[in-house]
Order: C-alpha cells, then structure tokens, then sequence
C-alpha cells in the first residue's frame, strides 16, 4: 500500500504528497497534461521541443541544471503523445530548491531566438539520429500513419515532420507554452521524506500566486472504427526483413485494456512465451520477435513485429504469425498460463514500485487518468482478469478488418523486386 495524501491549490494546481520517511531524499515532480497528440496537425513536435526548452532557463534562473546541482539534485524529463513529465531527486534538506526551480520555469520560462535555435537544433539532430538515419527507425510513423486517419496519434512525439520543428517562431513556442504550462494544466507530486505540512507550506509559497490559466479539454478527433485491413510494403537499407502487424485497442481507462496488456505478455512476454517458443526457438523464422501495445491514455494500438531469419520469405511468417493467433483465438489459454503471466505482471509493479521517482511519475499519471489510488487498487484488476475474459478480448482484438500490416524488406536482399515494383 502506498499512502499519498492530495490536496488542490486555489489556482488549479493538484498537489500529491507521498510520506516515506526511510529515505533520505524527495522526488518533485511536474507533470504538464500535454502531449503530441494536442499538437495542431502542421505544426507538430511541440511538446517534446519544450521538453528540450524547459531546461534552457527562466527569467530568474539562467540555467536550471546549477542551482539543482549545487543542492545535490538530478533531473530529467520524457514526452509521450499524453503527457510531458519533469523530475528531480534531491537531499530532502534541500527541497525548497526543486520548488523554486519548478515554479520559476512555470511562472516565467525565458523565451529567445537563441534558446530556441539551440534547442531546436538539437532535436533536429534528435530526429535525423533516431527516425531518418537509423535503420528501420521510421517504422513507428509508417504504422501509426497507417493505422490512424483522424486522430492526433497518427503522429510521434517528436513530430510528423522535420520541417514543423525547424520553422518553428518565437510566436509559435511562447503560443504553445501560455495554453498548456500552467497550474490548471498540471499536476504536483512530491514523493520521500516529506511531510503534508511542509508540501502544503511550500506550494503555496512557490506555486500559489500563478495565474490559473487554461485546463486541457483534449477535444480530440474520434478515430472512426476501421473498417478493412491495411497493407503497405516498403524497401530500405537494412540488414534484415521485418514484419509489422498492429490492431487498434482501448484507452487506458478501459477495463479491457488490462486483459491486453496480459494477451501481450501471452505472446511475448520472454524466453518462454508462446511466439518466441514456436517461430524463433522451434520453427526458426524470426531472429527475435515481439508482442507489445502502445499504453496510450486514448484508443491505442497492439503490435507484432520481429525480423526475420535470412532467406525465409515475409508472407511465410506473417502466415505463422497469424496461425499462433489463430490457435490462441481456437484454444485459449489454461489458467496456468494465466496465472504465469499474472505473477510476471505482479513482480513487475512490485519491483517497479520501489523507485522513488517511479512512485512519483506513476501518482501523477493516475491522476491524470483520473484516479490517483490506481496505484493502489490497480493489481487487483490484473487478478480478477479470466481465461475467459482474455479469450474474449483477444476475438475483439485481432480482427483481420482491424490490423495495419506492414512489410518492411531489405533493398540489398530483394533489389530484383524493388526495382519491378518501381517500374510498374
């Protein structure tokens, strides 16, 4: 059980207090209800370039890393399509100085031309690096753009396009920032040796006088329900194939999600699961092979992808793919296998749990899904899931007319191929 105490500024700003009196340090952490996915279709990437902006000083304080240094602090921040989360652990003697951090770069956050050539020019850097040059690094967007035709998720975090980044104004940033980095639109935890009475006296020193701002409605375009399935080959300059095959799921709130999150640990969750088992130990079609789901807070997706071993062709392994998937949708699972996976999933929360900065991030993620003793009851939803329940979910889940398949092939392996697909 983990305790937390909660409490709301007149601003808007929800403060969550974690008392663990064990440790040494504190964990301050802000999470912003902003992702990629409130991002205007041109004009994408925003918030994780603010991820980058964050840390590039406010009005008051030139640099955050050096009074968080000098205090015997570290930090650091992530994007998702939901959220952006900021943290910093620190010697609980010296928390004042996280709270004087965080609420300067809220309440005043320096804006230059400077500031944001540099940090542009870093996540440039970011996306050539990881999405342009790496290999098969643009898979993740050819799917999502595949699978998503309405809603914001069609996109990555760091953005559709480059070019969005790159003609990024002053206007533009300052703009994003007075909508989305506000105490309405945020959520305050401070998790380890701490008590409610000094939280309580330092968010309202620090945070108190903040002008409330905007709350984020997240008026989202609905995805309409797919209707028929997707195919896409590409060619590129990798060593191996590679099959991807994904189906749209549900929200985090879902009940349902917690029984995908279990039929992904089914498939692939290590050396003993039933894909890995059958395609890369026994039948040897794939040299590794993963079965995994987006965890989105909206409709997400459920994926497959694994590269496979040289010289088996590409619609032989989706068909074994699709004959494990069948013989799940056949069979089912026994509840040995259940329970299996259950004491996976179980361990997994436990071990996860023990970080300080993990209780923190996953305390203001429960908030923002709309209940923060998630992080308490949350288990109890895994256990009561049936072999019925995941059998049930898995024929919602894996309709042909519901999956974006695509196949990904080396250019150097199939060079005859790609140069008669690109004559006709």
């Amino acid at each position: 059980m983990i305790n937390f105490k909660k409490f709301t500024l007149n601003n808007g700003l929800r403060v969550i207090v974690h008392s663990d009196t064990s440790v040494p340090t504190v964990v301050v952490n802000v999470l912003y209800d902003v992702g990629s996915r409130d991002e205007h279709p041109e004009k994408t990437g925003f918030a994780h370039l603010f991820e980058h902006l964050m840390f590039g000083g406010s009005k008051n304080i030139k640099v955050y890393d050096e009074p968080l240094q000098i205090a015997g602090g570290e930090n650091n921040a992530f994007t998702t399509p939901d959220f952006t989360n900021y943290y910093c652990q620190l010697p609980a003697e010296n928390i004042e100085t996280a709270f004087w951090l965080e609420s300067d770069r809220m309440l005043s956050l320096a804006f230059s031309k400077k500031s944001l050539e540099v940090q542009r020019k870093v996540v440039c850097e970011e996306f050539k690096e990881h999405y342009i040059n790496k290999p098969y690094g643009n898979v993740s967007q050819e799917l999502r753009s595949m699978a998503y035709k309405k809603h914001p998720y069609q996109w990555l975090t760091i953005g559709k396009n480059l070019k969005h980044i790159e003609d990024a104004t002053l206007d533009d940033v300052k703009g994003f920032f007075k909508k989305f980095y506000n105490p309405s639109n945020a959520i305050l935890v401070v998790a380890g040796n701490v008590t409610v009475g000094q939280v309580k006296e330092l968010a309202e020193k620090w945070f108190g006088d903040i002008e409330k701002g905007i709350n984020n409605k997240h008026r989202y375009i609905k995805e309409p329900a797919q209707k028929s399935a997707r195919r896409k080959t590409m060619y590129a300059d990798v060593p191996l194939d590679a099959f991807y095959k994904c189906w749209h799921i549900f929200p985090r709130s879902d009940e349902r999600y917690y029984i995908t999150d279990l039929i992904t640990e089914i498939f692939s969750g290590g050396a003993s699961s039933r894909l890995f088992q059958k395609l890369v130990k026994e039948k040897k079609l794939f040299s590794s092979i993963d079965c995994y789901h987006s965890g989105s807070m909206g409709p997400g997706l459920l994926t497959i992808e694994g590269k496979l071993v040289t010289g088996i062709k590409i619609n032989d392994a989706e068909e074994a793919v699709m004959e494990e998937i069948r013989n799940f949708l056949k069979s089912g699972i026994t509840k040995k296998e259940l329970e299996k996976v259950k004491n996976k999933t179980e361990s997994a929360m436990a071990f996860e749990d023990m970080s300080m900065t993990n209780r923190a991030a996953s305390l203001a993620i429960y908030e923002l899904i709309g209940d923060v003793n998630l992080i308490n009851t949350e288990l109890k939803k895994y256990k009561k899931i049936t072999t019925k329940q995941i059998l049930e979910t898995g024929k919602e889940i894996f309709r042909e007319e519901n999956s974006s398949t695509l196949y990904y092939l080396s250019s150097n392996i199939h060079k005859d191929e790609q140069k008669d697909s690109a004559t006709n």
